[in-house]
């Protein structure tokens, strides 16, 4: 058991290698043709190219990674964030050659993997969740009668979506026919299932998350919330831990559900609830995400914890050695997602090669990255280069450290959203609290969002 395969790629394989070197593991890297001068690759122990560019030829090749796993004789594969991260196929293909799988079962991903499904769980078990459809919804004169009850604005959601893809919001019942059969387009090309499922549109809502770790003992744990409702096109960019303007009995309300969503599925592992919360502080069960997040860091700023380490530790059958009254925050964490992208033209990726770059450091200041200077920000995968997570005594400090952070990074050679994510940061809206997860594209910069009335008689059909 001294060797472990990081079935990913970038930053998150970097983060990953560097906790199995921690805890004495050998680490094997398996990359694209497009990688093969990459970071990660020099960084693990073990190098393997398995495939082109393209990532179902390579990173989604679950032949070729185990065929890699076994000619290594690793005892465990960590599937990262994105790819195969939350595949029970792959779940059970490491299963089948005898390879642990450094996350939960593969019933608790499927469980969870179908929203339409988990959503129809949540209301059997009394878990809040918006009003809308109980589970999967094919029919679209069901659906549009449905809508009518509900209400307008609705969401229609791809049933198997991630990555904030497969997510259309209509605000016009004209609009409904059309936007429902392009979700279920996108949802069949996108995730290979056309299910769809309906809620009811919940606007001005923040986006808050739970973190929960499991072990095989029944010992369930939360590390807190996080605030991620700095959102564009249901993509993050800025986050924090604890959440902050966040009641604490709400709080606590939250961290006890999220407990019990764990429970009610049987999870293992670290796992993300992620809730709705309206301005009148009500929550509601959004979805579950089955392995670690991008924004994983900050939690672990303000409570010492190494999440890739419990995971590890969870996958080896150790019980956990601290009880929830064990586990303390302290403090505060700002973490800000820099891209190789271009706002002012629609966040625009930007690949290319890094001519330059340096990164911030000092008390209190951690830069994850999956590249240094002279690496290569290839076309074909996320455009996401680094983050910077800065860590204060409260929020007011952390916020400052994240602003001096940002203006100390230089990169060259590609352009990067630096300076947008420091207008978030220094917005009188965002220091007060004042926001939700269509704050950046009502609020900040609506010019960069709203389309214009020829754009909508394009996307629509002139009406």
């Amino acid at each position: 058991m001294n060797r472990i395969l990081i079935a990913n790629r970038g930053e998150v394989a970097v983060r990953i290698i560097r906790t199995c070197k921690k805890l004495g593991f050998e680490s094997v890297a398996i990359y694209s043709e497009a990688d093969k001068d990459a970071y990660f690759t020099r960084l693990a122990d073990y190098a393997v190219c398995i495939g082109p560019a393209k990532a179902e030829k390579s990173y989604l090749n679950i032949a070729a990674i185990i065929a890699t796993a076994k000619a290594f004789k690793v005892w465990a594969i960590h599937p990262g964030i994105g790819f195969l991260s939350e595949s029970a196929v792959f779940q059970r293909a490491c299963e089948a050659a005898g390879i642990v799988f450094i996350g939960p079962s593969a019933e608790a991903m499927e469980t969870l993997g179908d929203k339409a499904k988990a959503r129809t769980l949540m209301i059997k078990s009394g878990i809040p969740v918006p009003p809308g459809s109980d589970g999967e919804i094919s029919d679209l004169t069901e659906a549009k009668k449905l809508a009518e009850k509900i209400g307008y604005p609705v969401i229609i959601k791809a049933s198997h979506g991630g990555g904030g893809g497969g997510i259309r919001i209509v605000h016009d019942k004209k609009f409904f026919d059309s936007e429902f059969n392009l979700v279920k387009q996108e949802a069949l090309a996108s995730f290979g299932s056309a299910s769809v499922y309906l809620e009811r549109y919940l606007t001005g809502t923040r986006h808050i998350e739970v973190q929960i770790l499991a072990d095989a003992f029944g010992h369930v744990l939360h590390l807190g919330t996080r605030e991620c409702s700095m959102q564009r096109k249901n993509q993050k960019l800025v986050e924090e831990a604890p959440a902050p303007n966040l009641p604490e009995k709400t709080r606590a309300q939250m961290e006890k559900t999220a407990v019990e969503i764990a429970r009610v599925v049987g999870y293992q592992n670290a796992g993300t609830v992620e809730f709705l919360l309206t301005k009148e502080n009500e929550f509601y069960f959004m979805e579950m995400n089955t392995r670690i997040q991008v924004e994983h860091p900050v939690t672990e700023a303000v409570f010492g914890l190494d999440l890739v380490k419990a995971q590890i530790q969870v996958a080896m059958g150790h019980a956990f050695a601290l009880s929830q009254d064990d586990i303390k925050p302290f403090g505060h964490a700002v973490e800000c997602r820099i891209n190789a992208e271009n706002p002012t033209e629609n966040f625009k990726p930007c690949p290319g090669t890094l001519s330059e770059m340096q990164c911030p450091s000092g008390y209190g200041v951690r830069v994850d990255s999956g590249y240094v200077k002279g690496d290569k920000i290839s076309p074909f995968y996320d455009s996401m280069i680094l983050k910077v997570i800065c860590f204060g005594a409260n929020r007011t400090e952390a916020l400052a450290a994240s602003c001096a952070a940002l203006d100390e990074l230089t990169v060259e050679g590609v352009d990067i959203n630096r300076d947008f994510a420091k207008a978030i940061l220094t917005h009188p809206d965002f220091i007060s609290g004042n926001i939700n997860t269509k704050w950046i594209e009502t609020t900040l910069c609506p010019a960069l969002f709203s389309p214009e009335p020829e754009d909508m008689e394009k996307q629509y059909g002139a009406v």
